[in-house]
């Protein structure tokens, strides 16, 4: 019952002092009876014993004298999820992968039983992908699983629905769902219905701004673009940013004007913002600018015996460049012109360069030698270029062979930039770059390009990851070194692998320079691959629509997940 306790009066009792109140109780009890001695203590009796009588007696008239209140309002009914049910064998299945909790266990081995935690991401995608509802009972667990992972609440989300985010209202410990939801998971207005769109844009809070920015951008680009102008300069400058972050989505010529004008804007970060935007559409008037200040910068050499590559680096940062998105000050350790340099080559189109080094070709021209060791400052801005306008053919030429010495191309000098110019290509030609390069050089540096990998992996990318595991394990090295490589495998290689990795469950004779105890180690966790294998296999046949679900025979490889992220 809701209601508010009756303070009580003190009162006087025949041959007693004045009952104290209750705020005198607790100030007593705080302080203690040796510095807040109780006047009310009967001869012979100890205060402490006399104030938590006193306090008993208090504590039964404030209970008893309990006023009702007005009753709270009656949440609202939860709002109903049109999708169909899960079926029978996937809903247990939910159940067991959110009541797993080995996935938050601590260092060591890990046994040879599938980490079932680490497949819940992918068991959401995939039943969101066939179009089922949560099952309402699931959704406390589901939420608790997402409160204690981040990476889970995307997935964790999106399969909850509408029902989450009215839970979330009623529990302060999964308000994140609130904070994640589009506009604090408020109801949006359609794109057509002008007026409210309008109403929420002057009147809204700011996540429900941003989630409107959002949600008409991908619709009307337009529509978006002209509300944005329309307040723009009354926004904050933290706010500005945010909602020109909102314009990549569907970034098109049309959007130039309005760019350009905030290119004036008096947050450096908006300015870089909207130069970054500018640069990443070829034929606008920024990209012409930096093309002919890169294009100044950069030449070829006709008079050596073998055609170069020279650079000569700006010698100042003006004000029209730094306009235009240029950072005049260079982190430590970096030098002025070099830094100037590397910002207007990646902001300068990609189509700049055939035409200024003689006609050739992005392969060609990374094949030609750069004078004065300017050959990595160059060739890394082209890097970002290529990342920043997904230029395929840039990016192919940059990566270069994956069987070649340098692991990569010549501009691509870490595996972070390599895994960047990756997602550039087609998924099929991704994954065939990156089994090349495990061929060639292992998988001591593959973890990162694995990672940019479509899933399941083809099937050449996914041999190539299990010959090399077990090359490794018949070299003697660590098993160790390969627990994170062997848990994306787990994730991510296609099931219908597990029959060909049956043959590694075996414990290999151990060499005398293996570390101890590997052979058990690397038996045990092909054991635990093979096993978690199967089970994506059955889990996808849980998902399966009804009428659709069928055994595979001995020789029919089994069914996969959908294509969902690691």
């Amino acid at each position: 019952m809701n209601g508010t306790p009756i303070t009580p009066t003190p009162t006087t009792r025949t041959g007693a002092a004045p009952a104290e109140s209750w705020e005198d109780l607790v100030t007593a009890a705080l302080l203690g009876t040796d510095r807040r001695p109780w006047a009310t203590a009967q001869p012979g009796r100890e205060a402490p014993l006399a104030l938590l009588d006193a306090a008993a007696v208090a504590t039964v008239r404030r209970r008893a004298g309990l006023r009702p209140a007005r009753a709270a309002r009656r949440p609202e009914p939860t709002p109903e999820d049109p999708r169909p049910a899960l079926p029978a064998a996937a809903a247990r299945r939910l159940a067991a992968l959110l009541a797993d909790r080995s996935g938050a266990a601590g260092g060591g081995r890990r046994g040879s039983a599938p980490d079932l935690m680490e497949l819940l991401p992918q068991w959401l995608a995939a039943a969101t992908a066939h179009g089922y509802a949560a099952p309402p009972q699931a959704l406390p667990a589901l939420l608790d699983a997402a409160r204690g992972r981040t990476d889970l609440r995307p997935a964790a989300l999106a399969f909850a629905g509408p029902r989450a985010l009215w839970l979330a209202r009623l529990n302060p410990d999964w308000r994140f769902a609130l904070r994640a939801a589009p506009g604090g998971g408020a109801t949006l207005p359609g794109a057509d219905d002008t007026e409210a769109v309008e109403r929420l844009w002057q009147e809204g809070l700011f996540a429900e701004r941003v989630a409107l920015l959002g949600g008409l951008r991908a619709e009307r680009p337009a529509v978006a673009r002209e509300l944005l102008a329309s307040s723009w300069a009354k926004e904050r400058a933290e706010d500005r940013l945010m909602f020109l972050d909102a314009l990549r989505t569907g970034l098109a010529a049309e959007d130039e004007p309005f760019l350009e004008q905030a290119l004036g804007d008096r947050s450096r970060n908006v300015r870089a913002t909207a130069a970054e935007l500018l640069s990443a559409l070829p034929d606008s008037a920024l990209a012409a600018r930096m093309a002919v200040r890169a294009a100044a910068c950069v030449a070829l050499d006709r008079t050596a015996p073998v055609p170069a590559i020279v650079v000569e680096p700006p010698l100042q940062c003006d004000s029209s460049m730094e306009r235009d998105g240029v950072v005049a000050t260079p982190p430590a350790g970096r030098g002025e012109r070099s830094w100037w340099l590397g910002q207007l080559a990646e902001a300068a189109p990609l189509g700049t360069w055939p035409e200024r080094l003689g006609g050739r070709t992005a392969r060609e021209i990374v094949a030609l030698p750069v004078a004065d060791g300017w050959q990595g400052e160059l060739h890394a801005a082209w890097c970002r270029a290529a990342v920043r306008q997904r230029d395929t053919a840039w990016s192919r030429a940059l990566l270069g062979s994956p069987s070649a010495p340098e692991a990569g191309g010549p501009g691509a000098v870490s595996l972070a930039e390599r895994a960047k110019l990756l997602a550039a290509l087609e998924p099929v030609e991704r994954a065939a770059w990156v089994a090349g390069f495990i061929a060639t050089h292992g998988l001591s540096e593959a973890f990162q390009l694995l990672g940019v990998c479509a899933v399941p992996w083809a099937a050449p990318l996914g041999r190539s990851v299990v010959d090399a595991l077990n090359i490794a394990r018949d070299a003697g090295s660590y098993p160790w070194s390969f627990s994170g490589v062997m848990g994306l495998a787990e994730r991510c290689l296609d099931p219908a692998e597990a029959g060909r990795l049956e043959a590694l469950l075996a414990i290999p004779d151990e060499r005398e320079d293996a570390a101890p105890g590997a052979g058990g180690y690397w038996a045990e966790a092909f054991q635990r691959l093979v096993t978690t294998l199967r089970l994506r296999a059955e889990m996808a046949r849980e998902l399966a629509p009804a009428g659709t679900t069928r055994g595979p025979s001995r020789n029919e490889p089994p069914a996969q997940l959908p294509d969902a992220a690691a």
